[in-house]
């Protein structure tokens, strides 16, 4: 009897999984990963994140590409840093959407890829972003 195991996620689903896990890590509200690879040639990935004011947005940011940076040592390019109320990272195969709450139920984006499928985003947190212990001795 031959036994079958389920394929492997591809690296850009795991890198999703991460992005958006530390997103949620850092209390970014509403995050969203929807597969869109087979409706789109611009990515296999959007992850859609909102944050309550420009600084939250800003620092959302901030933390995701560090944490892809030492996670995977990639950089993303950046867009709508200055402004901060829509920031864009694109990875190439994951583009991540970081929103002002508002500005986000504006454009409605997601709503545009509402027949993509939603990918799981699992409760536990990665390495990166669990809590440090102290030590007494």
């Amino acid at each position: 009897m031959t036994r079958t195991t389920p394929p492997k996620p591809s690296l850009s689903h795991e890198q999703a999984v991460f992005i958006a896990q530390t997103a949620k890590d850092k209390k970014a509200e509403d995050v969203l990963v929807l597969e869109v690879g087979d409706l789109t040639s611009l990515a296999d990935y959007f992850i859609f994140a909102s944050g309550e004011s420009e600084r939250q947005v800003r620092g959302l940011a901030a933390v995701i590409e560090k944490s892809m940076a030492t996670q995977y040592h990639t950089q993303p390019v950046i867009e709508g840093k200055d402004t901060a109320t829509w920031i864009l990272l694109d990875y190439g195969d994951i583009i991540v959407h970081i929103f002002r709450s508002d500005i986000r139920q504006y454009y409605a984006l997601e709503k545009l890829w509402a027949d993509a499928p939603h990918i799981e985003i699992p409760e536990t947190e990665h390495p990166l972003s669990a809590p440090r212990q102290l030590v007494s001795g």
